[in-house]
């Protein structure tokens, strides 16, 4: 009996997080799931141990590492100088508990950074003053609105990719995605913020003005544009390049700023915190590695699932909604879904698909794969937000499932409104 790949997919998901469940260690647990894909999926020994180490070897997974430390350290650096709790109080006195909690990660959602909630998880947990509100509430409400921008904001690589392969301006993806942000501030204000009580929070208003405050924000994100524009070269190393350099300018700048003694240092620096963080980054970049992989026969994971759902005869529409949302739920990113699944998606339209329907395509395709990208144990955001809060991976997942259902409504029926807006 030929298992359909679909089926090994979401068993190899399933393990992590039953295993996770178990014995509550993340990354044995990725290594059971990676180990269980890549052996149904026909792969010898040496294969898999090949793929493994071409993953842990390159260039861009040691970037990716060293994002995930400056990240980190970058974040250290802002609480030891003070700049931290001064956001968190510019913040609260101009916002109720409410708005600050849910406009702080926003903000770190402005930058495109893998692993990015580890950033802004302490300045939701800063809100918390009195530690009333549910460590798990906390955690959806950090995952959640640190990723309204990646429908619409035109820095993040998912959607200069998704740009290049539907050869769209990414102005036009801006105003497409900018519903769905909209849409996702809705959802998450309707079924998170609503649960958060009001409580008396001490207001401290800050000497510092807002900007001044996210000067480092600013740093990272206009050094990136730089780096992308006038040094495209340096992306061509590794795509994870240009915001390792941002962030790095970020920390040499507000130590000018903002300096901090040797001894902060060597606390951020010397702290197993970012080292257990990266290991776990390895590792689901090598899950993703099998995702990527080709099998035994020549035949990439994606593709093959694509011609499996096409025999079984499902419409055109549901394999557009499916192969997206199963290829994010795989890899955790939205690069790695855009790259796997788009391409599949707009072939399904034929050789020259009028606009309205590339239109509702990309943005039924990508709305799909970014819920499944949400909703992926493996998605890096996730990991550290609940490693953050010391709350159950499988319990924020499960937890998540209204607003990905609302949101994967809406994004239906909004990809309805725009063929019948525009072919009207």
């Amino acid at each position: 009996m030929v298992i359909p790949v679909l089926v090994k997919i979401l068993v190899s998901l399933s393990i992590i997080l039953i295993v996770n469940k178990l014995i509550k260690n993340l990354a044995v647990s990725i290594l059971a799931g990676t180990a269980t894909l890549a052996i149904w999926s026909g792969h010898s020994i040496s294969t898999i141990g090949l793929i493994a180490w071409t993953e842990f070897y390159s260039i861009d997974n040691a970037m990716l590492s060293t994002i995930i430390f400056l990240v980190i350290w970058l974040s250290s650096q802002m609480a030891k100088a003070g700049i931290m709790g001064d956001l968190v109080n510019t913040i609260k006195a101009k916002l109720s508990l409410k708005g600050a909690i849910a406009v702080l990660p926003a903000i770190i959602g402005l930058l495109p950074m893998p692993g990015g909630a580890i950033f802004s998880a302490p300045l939701v947990d800063d809100c918390d003053e009195n530690s009333i509100i549910d460590p798990v509430l906390k955690t959806k409400i950090n995952y959640w609105f640190r990723h309204i921008w990646e429908y619409t904001w035109p820095l993040y690589p998912g959607l200069i990719l998704t740009s290049n392969i539907v050869d769209l301006p990414i102005w036009q993806l801006f105003l497409l995605g900018l519903p769905m942000t909209a849409a996702a501030v809705v959802t998450g204000y309707f079924f998170l913020l609503r649960k958060v009580k009001n409580q008396e929070i001490i207001r401290k208003k800050s000497e510092k003005g807002l900007f001044k405050l996210i000067s480092p924000i600013v740093v990272v994100i206009v050094v990136y544009i730089i780096v992308l524009v006038f040094f495209p070269k340096i992306s061509q190393i590794s795509k994870y390049l240009p915001m390792s350099i941002g962030l790095l300018s970020a920390m040499i700048l507000l130590q000018f700023e903002r300096p901090i003694s040797l001894q902060n240092w060597k606390d951020i620096i010397i702290n197993k915190k970012p080292l257990i963080m990266v290991l776990i980054v390895v590792l689901v970049s090598i899950y993703g590695a099998f995702i990527e992989a080709k099998m035994p026969n020549g035949t990439l994971l994606m593709d093959q699932m694509r011609i499996e759902l096409d025999n079984l005869g499902i419409p055109i529409i549901a394999l557009i909604m499916i192969i997206p949302f199963v290829s994010g739920l795989t890899t955790g990113i939205t690069v790695g879904f855009a790259g796997a699944s788009i391409p599949i998606a707009i072939s399904l339209l034929g050789s020259d698909p009028a606009f309205y329907q590339l239109l509702s395509t990309v943005s039924l395709a990508f709305s799909f794969g970014f819920m499944g990208v949400m909703m992926s144990p493996v998605h890096i955001c996730l990991i550290v937000t609940n490693e953050h809060f010391k709350t159950s991976l499988a319990k924020s997942l499960t937890s998540l499932l209204p607003l990905i259902v609302s949101m994967l409504v809406f994004a239906l029926i909004y990809s309805q409104i725009i063929i019948k807006a525009i072919f009207s």
